[in-house]
């Protein structure tokens, strides 16, 4: 192999530059500053270790293309989510000791330090006594000077104690298991993760049969896809193993979700007009305003202030459980409306019948066209009730509160 290559090595999930010193020397300073800010140097390794890691190494495998290095390929077996997870936790827990026993040494210097200063605590002739400018004196003078100096450098000893001890809970943050809202939020990306990377695969596996048949590779948009096999190999191998990584992450927080009890509320036992807890201590209680399949809308408890979301894994418990059927929009079943609808050439008159109508949405129906649920929404300024039934400019429908 040549003394100047990249590798990605799986085990890290980081992609290394290896140099030799002449090869490094001879690249250009604006190629130094991309490689030193996308890349750290390890001594343990001897080599430059990007900062971000796997899935997210495209931008630092293109640098590391661009300098010129052979691709060496990957080194090692890539830990499975939970085994990167229980690594990072060890981590954090070992910092959180270290920082502990920094904290403390600080804490027993500073009190070294300043033990002189408050051994004369009571001995006002100590502090009082003038300079004399003989020999006795100016020794005396000399021997408190130096005693006030230690006690300023434990003060820096006892800031030190603090800001050791504020890394230290932050490490031990790190290492404690997370809320449930935490979890549902990185289940939904893994899940989100899944269907896409799924479909890539998918996809390129298609191009593969066609490249077998000898067919013209051609994507869904009708766009030619200019690429060769070892490409398409090489995007799928890629694809494979974050699709792995996704669904180590997905199981992973589950059962850290389970082990909490899951998630007890959903659009079932949740209904507009309850009042319920977040788990949000600058939120607190408030009422549900809409449901979703994954969250919630909700506002102050007395109905005012913005319309804000929030998932059913927030909520922590049902404090009021009184539906709120009441209609408070003006529109009503029966009323006819016409709004501008665009007919293929130009903008025209559409005539709707509003067929049903409940606190949040409206049904409205055109002629023999499929009806069609809008949901009711209010102007910026509070004044009026919209539905926007059509797109375009003069497609909606309103009424003034």
């Amino acid at each position: 192999m040549a003394n100047n290559y990249f590798i990605e090595n799986k085990e890290t999930g980081k992609i290394e530059l290896h140099f030799d010193k002449a090869a490094y020397m001879a690249l250009s300073e604006d190629q130094k500053r991309s490689i030193k800010s996308n890349y750290l140097f390890s001594r343990f390794s001897s080599a430059w270790v990007s900062r971000c890691k796997f899935p997210n190494l495209a931008y630092a495998r293109r640098i590391a293309e661009s300098l010129g290095l052979e691709d060496a390929g990957s080194t090692g077996e890539r830990l499975s989510f939970q085994e990167q997870q229980e690594q990072k936790i060890e981590r954090a827990e070992r910092r959180a000791d270290y920082y502990d026993y920094k904290s403390e040494k600080a804490e027993k210097d500073a009190e070294r330090l300043q033990k002189p200063i408050n051994d004369m605590h009571g001995d006002i002739a100590f502090f009082t006594q003038p300079n004399i400018n003989s020999s006795a004196g100016r020794a005396f003078t000399n021997k408190r000077n130096k005693m006030w100096a230690s006690w300023e450098r434990g003060m820096e000893e006892f800031r030190k104690s603090e800001y050791y001890q504020d890394r230290a809970e932050t490490a031990r943050r790190a290492a404690e298991k997370p809320s449930k809202d935490f979890c549902q939020r990185r289940i939904d990306e893994a899940q989100s993760s899944i269907r896409k990377l799924t479909a890539n695969i998918k996809e390129y596996e298609g191009y593969l049969e066609k490249l077998e048949k000898g067919e013209k590779l051609v994507n869904k948009y009708g766009w030619e896809v200019n690429q060769d096999r070892e490409s398409l190999e090489r995007n799928i191998e890629r694809w494979n193993d974050m699709l792995e990584n996704a669904i180590g992450k997905a199981a992973y927080y589950d059962a850290l979700l389970q082990e909490q009890g899951g998630v007890q509320f959903s659009k079932e036992n949740i209904k507009p007009g309850y009042i319920v807890k977040l788990n949000r201590s600058w939120k607190g209680v408030v009422l549900v305003t809409g449901c979703g399949p994954k969250n919630i809308k909700y506002k102050e408890v007395d109905g005012s202030g913005f319309e804000l979301s929030a998932s059913y894994s927030e909520i922590t418990e049902i404090v009021k459980a009184s539906e709120n059927n009441e209609v408070k929009h003006p529109f009503k079943v029966g009323e006819k409306f016409t709004v501008k609808a665009w007919n293929g050439n130009e903008y025209a008159d559409k005539e709707y019948e509003i067929t049903k109508v409940t606190p949040e949405k409206v049904t409205v129906k055109a002629g023999s066209a499929r009806a069609k649920a809008i949901k009711v929404r209010t102007s910026y300024r509070g004044d009026s009730y919209y539905l926007y039934v059509e797109d375009g400019p003069k497609g909606y429908y309103s009424k003034a509160i």
